[in-house]
């Protein structure tokens, strides 16, 4: 959308919180983790190792003075009993809950809660029917024992429709108070040359906030109709957002490209050419080394991106779809992220 439009419009919102834990009984392992997501950003992370809650973003400090919510009571109780379900299976299993809420552009409301067993999708909830739909055989007893209660589904839509929603607009309140500064964008053009016919230029926009920004390429004032690899908007991690997008062109029709940026913080757009001068480096917020590992999923491998197995972006509330992970990796992973 373009700056205007983000003016008139307020962006959807999502708070999401990813539930991990290990356990290997015949070692004596048991351990838990918690990550919450707020948009594009990791916010809070929580370590059973040292049993503390560690803001990710400086504005959460702050936030720190009040409680943080963490439903971790409910989703633990529900990960010790489905562990029993599977008591004969030996080696190390994994247990995963991925659930949030939205607010929409529109002002309607989205909540998700899904549950993953070592790296598969489990069972999940619709809030709309309050049903639990199973993805394997031994979900079918956990979905008979919920839904027998009908209490446990209508705490769960409860939780997602109220209080999540209540939590959201509250961390929003945290972030604004330090983030409502509008920092316009950094970019410059880079190209790779292929072959003699074929060049490849590249637009890299850094440090900007807040994230609707509309970048495109043009040729000759005009917008391009030539097929353009766009990646999406990405967060920096001091809260600022970066993207990239790419074109192929005939070289010598390069001085007909420019990269057009529109936003929030710009008083007119930019329109950017490639300048081959030496020794010239781009200033500004350059991309974490972790962004590619930045997303929403079930475990935010992939993307976890923002993991396109079920989440994609928490905000989008797609149906989660676990892939085939080694669970020595899905540890590594997220203790990185």
């Amino acid at each position: 959308s373009s700056p205007l439009i983000s003016k008139l419009c307020p962006p959807s919102h999502s708070l999401s919180y990813f539930y991990l834990k290990l356990s290997e009984p015949s070692q004596g392992l048991h351990q838990f983790f918690i990550k919450v997501h707020l948009d594009d950003h990791p916010i809070i992370r929580f370590d059973s190792l040292t049993w503390k809650m560690e803001p990710l973003v400086p504005w959460m400090e702050e936030a720190g003075k009040e409680k943080f919510l963490i439903p971790e009571w409910m989703f633990r109780a529900d990960l010790e009993t489905l562990s029993k379900l599977d008591q004969e299976a030996g080696g190390l299993r994994t247990w995963q809950v991925n659930l949030g809420c939205e607010l929409r552009e529109d002002g309607s409301k989205g909540g998700f809660l899904c549950y993953g067993y070592d790296g598969m999708d489990f069972i999940s909830f619709d809030k709309e029917t309050l049903r639990w739909m199973t993805a394997q055989p031994l979900a079918q007893k956990v979905k008979e024992e919920w839904e027998e209660d009908p209490r446990w589904s209508q705490e769960s839509k409860v939780f997602l429709e109220e209080i999540c929603i209540a939590w959201l607009q509250r961390y929003l309140s945290y972030k604004k108070t330090t983030l409502e500064k509008i920092e316009p964008p950094v970019g410059k053009v880079t190209h790779k040359v292929e072959d003699e016919r074929l060049e490849v230029l590249t637009c890299q926009a850094f440090g900007f906030y807040p994230k609707e920004i509309q970048a495109t390429w043009t040729r000759d004032g005009e917008a391009c109709k030539y097929e353009t690899l766009l990646k999406n908007v990405a967060p920096n991690s001091d809260g600022t957002y970066y993207v990239q997008l790419s074109i192929e062109i005939d070289p010598k029709e390069r001085d007909h490209f420019r990269c057009h940026l529109e936003h929030e913080g710009l008083q007119e757009p930019l329109d950017l050419a490639f300048k081959e001068e030496r020794g010239e480096r781009l200033r500004g917020p350059f991309p974490p080394p972790s962004a590619a590992l930045e997303g929403r999923g079930f475990l935010q491998v992939g993307a976890l991106p923002r993991g396109q197995g079920t989440l994609g972006k928490a905000s989008t509330l797609q149906h989660l779809h676990f892939g085939e992970l080694s669970i020595s990796l899905i540890r590594a992973l997220f203790l990185l992220l």
